[in-house]
């Protein structure tokens, strides 16, 4: 992927995490799915890494067995405060609290 069009990849993942409601989690391979480019999770996190600061609520993405970013002590908290719901690993528990996009 060139740089520009890497460029407009990262602006649809903003536009993607900006709507997740609070309280609700998404991961990376769903965001890339919706944008068209379902094996492009990984660039979804290369994407979000660089947005701390940027208004976005990027706590609310994790992996598609719902850990967490490691290091991002942070990201935990932030879910307990939305009512998030976690499993026993430490996992988010992705039954009761993933995003539908679709109901939007």
């Amino acid at each position: 992927m060139d740089p520009k069009e890497r460029e407009l990849f990262s602006k649809e993942v903003y536009e993607v995490v900006a709507q997740i409601p609070y309280g609700r989690v998404i991961t990376y391979g769903e965001i890339a799915w919706l944008l068209g480019r379902p094996n492009y999770s990984r660039l979804v996190g290369a994407s979000l890494k660089g947005c701390a600061g940027a208004d976005l609520p990027c706590h609310r993405v994790v992996n598609a067995q719902g850990r967490l970013v490691p290091g991002w002590s942070e990201q935990k908290l932030l879910l307990e405060r939305e009512g998030v719901n976690f499993c026993g690993n430490g996992c988010v528990d992705l039954k009761t609290s993933r995003w539908r996009y679709e109901d939007k």
